[in-house]
């Protein structure tokens, strides 16, 4: 009989373990690197509020991310709201993912060539490094979805409520931090569909009910985030614009974030569609990942626009698993012509250098991009230095001072909260022209004074902050706001522009 193996050595030879180390290790590397942008300052905001304030705040915004700021509030109480403390449940939830890569390229393809391959892929795609090391929902709804392929694919070959069961929470999470992620049911439907192509008796009449009264389930729980979601829509989403067709054709090069990285994952992919052995996996892992996209894009043509990469990221989970099920179908074919003349052993080495040789192209071509997402400012479109700002002002800092910042229509860059971020504790300047603090607004920024000169405050200075890069920074405000400021304080004393962000000193004492 043979000794039943060490545990350390079973652990070592999941094929889960590696793609999630690696994960774990790129999702950790300069993790505090990139300062907050304003989505992640969002997240510190509403998640260090009190949890009365919070409740609060999602009835009139943000409900859609509700579930994710009631985690965030839990985990910033134990662990701090430090830049590497927010961003860390992401990078466990994306190891988590490529963990679930992993087991369903193993359950569809079978093997370790494709389990590991898709796993690695997985962690290699650069927009997967970028929101494991972001303070957002994405990559939480990304292990969410993954984890519900798995169980799904567990469910199909033996159904029953044990194995539904686990599917059920995890689409119920995945739904409720992120309601498009609900899109992957066009997906999940077409594995149903053939799955049961391939099925007959009684395990095909089981699926025929168990799999819709699944989904029902799992969607119980989101109801109340499609209600309260719904009402605030046009404020939340009103700047994506409808998609194109375009758009469309060439969404998984904005996916990947890299077009040479996914023009990579679909030619790994090709061969597992068009090579015998397991065709039709091939094809479910290929309409899981494409189905959910072309049914956001759809509803997205008919009013309100939902089609942004990150939105649909989930989706990337099954390119990695169809383009691990294409190195598998390419080593298995290499490995049967290599047995030509050589032994098994080295029939198996020829197929799996040829394996790592495909693996290591995307892994090349996303280098790049991966270096660019450690920049300091890479979470961002447009130059975010809150930082920046923040030294300056801790720099000359008096008891007493002001601060202005964009409120109104501009409060959408988050200019006030994520300075403050940044401010050392005993660095608070008054907010100036502010009706209302944000906690007290219940929202994400502060309520405008109608009246500035009501709202001054008598500080002997003031630090402005404008959107943009200017030399005469009171052009950059309201009339009304400058016209104030003219009158108590005069010109700026120093203006100082920071790439995307002026910082200028009024000063009635110098």
């Amino acid at each position: 009989m043979r000794p039943a193996a060490h545990p350390v050595g079973r652990l070592l030879g999941q094929v889960w373990l590696w793609p999630a180390v690696v994960m774990l290790g790129v999702g950790l590397y300069r993790l505090g690197t990139p300062e907050l942008w304003r989505d992640e300052v969002a997240t510190w905001t509403v998640a260090t509020r009190s949890l009365t304030d919070l409740l609060r705040l999602l009835q009139h915004i943000d409900a859609s991310n509700g579930a994710y700021y009631l985690l965030m509030h839990g985990w910033t109480v134990v662990f701090g709201d430090s830049v590497v403390a927010l961003r860390l449940p992401s990078v466990l939830a994306m190891a988590g993912a490529a963990a679930f890569v992993a087991l369903s390229a193993e359950r569809l393809f079978g093997g370790r060539v494709a389990a590991v391959g898709a796993g690695l892929l997985f962690a290699a795609v650069p927009q997967v490094s970028r929101y494991a090391q972001e303070a957002r929902v994405y990559a939480l709804v990304t292990c969410a979805i993954a984890a519900a392929t798995w169980f799904l694919l567990r469910a199909l070959e033996r159904p029953g409520w044990r194995r539904w069961t686990p599917y059920c929470v995890a689409m119920a999470l995945a739904g409720a931090g992120h309601l498009i992620s609900f899109s992957t049911v066009a997906g999940q439907v077409a594995v149903v569909l053939l799955h049961l192509w391939q099925t007959r008796g009684a395990v095909q009449r089981r699926l025929l009910w168990q799999f819709p009264a699944a989904v029902a389930v799992s969607a119980l729980p989101v109801l109340p985030v499609v209600f309260m979601g719904s009402r605030q829509s046009d404020r939340q989403l009103g700047w994506i614009e409808t998609p194109s067709f375009r758009l469309l054709v060439r969404f998984g090069e904005h996916l990947a974030g890299a077009p040479h990285v996914f023009q990579a994952l679909a030619l790994l992919a090709l061969p597992a569609l068009v090579l015998p052995g397991r065709r039709v996996q091939a094809w479910q892992a290929l309409l899981l990942a494409e189905l959910p996209v072309v049914s956001v894009w759809v509803v997205s043509r008919g009013g309100t626009s939902y089609f942004i990469d990150r939105y649909l990221l989930f989706t990337l989970p099954a390119w990695a698993v169809l383009a691990g099920g294409g190195l598998a179908a390419v080593y298995k074919a290499v490995t049967g012509l290599a047995r030509r003349g050589r032994t098994p052993r080295q029939a198996r080495t020829v197929g799996a250098l040829l394996a790592l040789g495909l693996l290591a192209v995307p892994v090349v071509a996303a280098l790049p991009k991966q270096s660019a997402i450690r920049h300091v400012s890479s979470h961002s479109d447009s130059e975010e230095p809150f930082r920046a700002a923040a030294d300056l002002i801790a720099a000359g800092y008096r008891p007493g001072d002001g601060v202005a910042v964009p409120l109104g229509e501009q409060s959408w860059a988050m200019v006030g909260p994520g300075v403050s971020y940044y401010l050392p504790s005993d660095v608070r300047p008054y907010p100036v022209f502010v009706a209302e603090s944000a906690a007290e607004a219940e929202d994400l920024s502060p309520t405008l004074c109608a009246q500035p000169a009501a709202c001054l405050g008598q500080g002997p200075r003031i630090w402005l902050l404008v959107l943009g890069d200017t030399t005469d920074p009171l052009s950059a405000i309201p009339p009304e706001q400058a016209q104030v400021f003219r009158a108590r304080y005069g010109a700026p004393d120093r203006v100082t522009p920071l790439g995307g962000v002026t910082l200028a000193l009024l000063d009635r004492t110098g």
